[in-house]
């Protein structure tokens, strides 16, 4: 099935953004010791810088870098600690390549830190309300802007995440978002919408959510998934982690068939080829 020609973008800078034949591919830079999948790994700024470029070769649109993990149970990272370990790759990413590269952080300060060092998305998980200065930083940069839901704190989220409808909600949530944000001076056209797959959902939640995605594109705004390696996948494949990569190649495609406008994934190279050749037969006539 071809993908539809939906009349939205996504502006930040001079970057622009439509609708194409694929989705966008974010690749994951985690500079933390525990982060659920890839904790450790790329904790030297050495490796982090290389895993970076490495991402991008394999095709990367965006590079997204993190420097405190969100998984549950998380213990938050003291601001000097996450800016030590984020600031000088991505001001070393920024010199090497031309790919947009996003913040993942929901402190003001990281992020003004990050866009001054050269990353121009801010990535908050919180949807800009952990803190009110997160957008008034956004506000004041062109930058755009990764609007994401939690239910929850990182620390609380899989506790008992209750929903009456879970998809209703969330269109609840981003439309007084999107109307929030723009009063504070950020326009819409320079927000993407992320339902937070894995923050405060219990598996059958973000089955519902993978399954709705025509439902968040009526507030016409793009929408990006997080869904690489995520513990729902155990459950539906009754694997553990380091086997869950075809089953994110196999979301990834799903959400393709959805029109999904951005994937993030640790895995570029697999899920850009399966989904390349997803498209070909989708879109021959």
């Amino acid at each position: 099935m071809p993908l539809a020609n939906r009349e939205l973008h996504w502006t930040f800078g001079n970057y622009e953004y439509r609708p194409g034949n694929r989705p966008l591919m974010m690749g994951i830079v985690n500079i933390t010791p525990d982060s659920f999948s890839d904790g450790g790994q790329f904790f030297d700024p050495e490796q982090a810088v290389a895993q970076g470029l490495r991402l991008v070769d394999e095709g990367a649109d965006i590079l997204d870098i993190g420097g405190e993990s969100t998984r549950p149970g998380a213990v938050p990272v003291p601001l000097d600690e996450e800016l030590r370990r984020v600031i000088p790759v991505i001001r070393r990413l920024a010199a090497q390549t031309q790919v947009p590269i996003s913040i993942d952080t929901y402190k003001p300060e990281v992020a003004q830190q990050a866009l001054d060092s050269g990353a121009r998305i801010v990535n908050d998980i919180s949807g800009l309300r952990a803190d009110t200065d997160m957008a008034n930083v956004c506000a004041k940069s062109p930058c755009g802007v990764i609007c994401m839901h939690m239910q929850g704190t990182p620390q609380t989220m899989q506790q008992n995440p209750t929903y009456t409808n879970v998809v209703d909600e969330l269109m609840t949530f981003f439309e007084e978002r999107l109307e929030t944000l723009e009063r504070v001076g950020i326009p819409r056209e320079r927000v993407v919408l992320d339902p937070g797959i894995g923050f405060g959902k219990t598996a059958q939640h973000n089955l519902e959510i993978l399954s709705s995605i025509e439902r968040l594109h009526e507030l016409n705004r793009p929408i990006l998934i997080g869904h690489s390696r995520k513990r729902f996948l155990q459950k539906i494949l009754g694997e553990k982690l380091d086997e869950r990569a075809y089953g994110t190649v196999g979301v990834s495609i799903a959400l393709a068939q959805q029109h999904v406008d951005i994937l993030r994934v640790h895995d570029i190279a697999g899920n850009r080829d399966a989904i390349t050749a997803w498209g070909a037969i989708a879109t021959t006539p």
